[in-house]
């Protein structure tokens, strides 16, 4: 199969999502009741995610940089993460348009979905039943591309090390505010911070905010998302953190649905998101160079903040927004 033909499988199947798991409702509800943090209303949104990521001209623009047409195939062992919905896709996606073999160990938290989307692929082109397994274990594979906690990512590197291999590792996302945000960019920051309910690597855990800003305009913003309070898990975790820093009398701000807390830390527990202060712009880059290798993406109003993207986008990546900044086409194409 040439790269056009795997281009337009993908692009067929990017149109064709949305209708198709309608079709299939029944199989959503499973998801969901395999992993109640995979709401329809947040499968809905990773679907929405990987039909943006799989237009056919941005997947031939996306992939005219490399030599995609391997002589002989290798087989690419993948180990994929289960906190959203459909994280792994694009790993998936990488393999399968680079012309390689994907030998692949789904989460137990995401079976359903990732076979749903396996599926329709390979009714949309039956070529691709050949070149991807569904496994339990990992075995026999040329190259790896793993994905886990911190904890996990070190028994990955030393699990595939004598392979080429890709591992990813905690990573999360901030938001840069300067002050005088307008109320509409407020609520998009408020979509980076509640979809997935925070639990993505896109997903904003962490404030930079000026030495004098006030948190309360933010926060009751932010209180048209707490639908999220609607969901038993997190309303839990709501009220475990509410009643700890309660009992330890560390100051904190509530909106009913977040905390935000002043912490120097990147990664935030689920209904928290931390705040930093900085002095000036300088004081800023310096806090955010420190964590450099920890930060998936950062996002700022109208993306004034360099490098960043606007309010609201964090969960739409583009196909060439590679996790971690390792460009996986690069990596699967020197393998030929």
């Amino acid at each position: 199969m040439n790269l056009e033909k795997r281009i337009d499988a993908f692009a067929r199947l990017g149109l064709s999502l949305l209708s198709e798991a309608q079709k299939a409702s029944h199989l959503m509800k499973k998801a969901e009741e395999n992993n109640p943090w995979f709401t329809q209303k947040n499968i809905g949104l990773a679907l929405e995610g990987i039909g943006f990521m799989l237009e056919g001209e941005k997947l031939s623009r996306w992939t005219s940089a490399y030599a995609l047409s391997p002589s002989t195939p290798k087989v690419i062992g993948v180990a994929m993460a289960g906190n959203i919905p459909l994280v792994g896709f694009h790993d998936y996606l990488s393999i399968l348009i680079s012309g390689h073999h994907a030998q692949v160990k789904l989460s137990s938290q995401d079976k359903v979905l990732m076979t749903f989307l396996h599926e329709l692929l390979v009714n949309i082109e039956p070529g691709f039943a050949s070149q991807v397994s569904l496994v339990d274990f990992l075995k026999g594979y040329d190259a790896a591309i793993a994905t886990g906690s911190d904890n996990t990512g070190r028994y990955f590197s030393y699990y595939f090390k004598h392979i080429p291999h890709i591992i990813r590792k905690n990573r999360s996302s901030c938001a840069v505010l300067i002050g005088g945000e307008t109320e509409e960019e407020l609520a998009l920051l408020g979509h980076d911070v509640f979809s997935y309910f925070g639990l993505g690597c896109r997903n904003v855990s962490k404030l930079y905010i000026p030495e004098e800003y006030d948190l309360i305009p933010l926060l009751r913003n932010w209180e048209a998302f707490d639908w999220v309070m609607d969901h038993h898990k997190y309303a839990n975790n709501h009220s475990y953190q509410s009643s700890i820093h309660l009992v330890n009398q560390k100051k904190y701000y509530d909106n009913g649905s977040i905390l935000l807390i002043e912490d120097d830390r990147l990664v935030s527990p689920i209904a928290i998101v931390y705040y930093e202060r900085y002095k000036d712009q300088n004081d800023l880059k310096q806090r955010l160079s420190r964590q450099s290798e920890k930060l998936q993406c950062i996002v700022s109003a109208k993306a004034w903040y360099q490098g960043s993207l606007a309010f609201g986008q964090a969960q739409k990546p583009e196909v060439w927004d590679y996790a971690d900044g390792i460009d996986t086409l690069k990596f699967l194409s020197e393998l030929n």
